[in-house]
């Protein structure tokens, strides 16, 4: 990674402005229910605090479109991160204007302050250079260690840049190594698993990959598009009729490339996607016209695995099938497994995968488990994404 990190400044004394990811869930009560990015920026925040920086963190939570929502306050965040961190956490309600501009004035050295919910100021998203002065104001220095929104241009990922040296924090960089490894410098075979709901928001991401892996397995509801470019009938099933074509001319660019493309060969289907409808399994070129396909079946997940015997890096986004519906994410959670017995560099990518692999108890097993779902993607993508391209060369 060509991006200036923590190491490389001086951040004792200072006031160091993180941008970190704590968009995690909240329960009715407002409890955090998985601390895995509160988690994730700990070294970086531990670091910053053992040299002496006075640390300001800022992030968002939900979409509250620009307007103060109570339930979507920073508050039990704060709380959280202070049991993790085992530190006190100061939280502000606001992240510009008096209140916070003296709590940060009264941030001892090693000492951690939470802003307010970013987005209930309209111009974070809006990149409003008057609010990325104000936020910038705040600091001395800017870190981002927020992968999960290095994609967005909004004021507190890319306009603060403009007002403070800027470098990555270490969750950043570890995530940004992790891609640039596999895609780079990969081992061979790599192997590439795409998966989710349509085409359309993965081709991209099949495009770039075409070049560099070795096998592309494809599940989930995009895969419906690929079978039926083979010709196949896939009766009710999530279909984008108008993207048949480019799967066709992805299988021909792989054939090409001489990169085997493996699609299911059979399915569970259903007439509802509910967990209490009746299911079963038929092959690919079985699937009634009534009904819809909503899982991989068992001869795929054998076939899928097999192709993951012998990968020495795997790359996976996307679930097999419906995975919010327990009785459909047996396919997911069996490929989980699979790449957990690998042993290959695995990076996983996603919020369904990561939890597939979570649920499957392998998350121990996997190389990398991205902390950016959209983030991620871009990055499969071969595009640059703002939050990073904004941060500091290497000289």
């Amino acid at each position: 990674m060509n991006k200036k990190t923590i190491r490389d400044v001086d951040v004792a004394g200072k006031r160091v402005l993180v941008r970190v990811d704590f968009n995690v869930p909240l329960d009715r009560e407002g409890h955090v229910t998985d601390a895995t990015r509160l988690r994730e920026a700990i070294p970086t925040i531990n670091e910053l605090r053992q040299r002496g920086a006075r640390v300001i963190l800022m992030s968002h939570l939900g979409r509250p479109d620009g307007q103060v929502k109570d339930s979507l306050r920073m508050a039990p965040v704060a709380a959280e991160l202070q049991r993790l961190l085992g530190a006190p956490v100061q939280y502000v309600k606001d992240s510009v204007g008096p209140d916070v501009e003296a709590a940060v004035a009264a941030l001892p050295p090693g000492g951690v302050l939470l802003l307010e919910n970013l987005r209930f100021h309209p111009e974070e998203e809006a990149n409003d250079p008057g609010f990325s002065r104000q936020l910038a104001a705040l600091g001395d220095v800017y870190v981002d260690d927020a992968f999960g929104t290095a994609h967005r241009a909004h004021a507190s990922t890319e306009g603060v840049t403009h007002y403070l040296p800027a470098v990555a924090g270490l969750l950043m960089e570890k995530e940004l190594e992790s891609f640039a490894h596999i895609l780079e410098h990969p081992e061979r075979p790599f192997v590439a698993i795409i998966g989710g709901a349509k085409v359309s928001s993965k081709i991209g991401v099949l495009e770039h990959l075409l070049d560099k892996v070795n096998r592309l397995i494809i599940g989930g509801g995009m895969a419906n598009t690929f079978l039926k470019a083979q010709g196949h009938d896939v009766g009710r099933s999530l279909l984008e009729p108008d993207k048949v074509g480019v799967a066709s001319d992805l299988m021909q660019r792989a054939a090409a490339a001489g990169v085997e493309i493996l699609l299911p060969i059979d399915a569970v289907v259903t007439d509802r996607l509910e967990a209490e409808a009746p299911r079963q399994v038929v092959s690919v070129d079985a699937v009634p016209p009534d009904l819809l396909i909503a899982d991989i079946g068992p001869r795929t997940v054998e076939r899928f695995s097999q192709a993951l015997a012998d990968a020495k890096t795997i790359l996976w986004n996307g679930p097999m099938g419906v995975f919010e519906v327990p009785p459909f994410a047996t396919g997911t959670r069996a490929l989980a497994e699979a790449v957990g017995r690998s042993g290959a560099v695995t990076v996983i990518g996603g919020g369904d995968t990561v939890a597939a692999v979570e649920q499957a108890g392998c998350a121990d097993r996997m190389t990398h488990i991205s902390t950016g779902g959209g983030a991620s993607l871009e990055l499969l993508e071969g595009r640059v994404l703002p939050g990073v391209a904004a941060l500091q060369d290497r000289a």
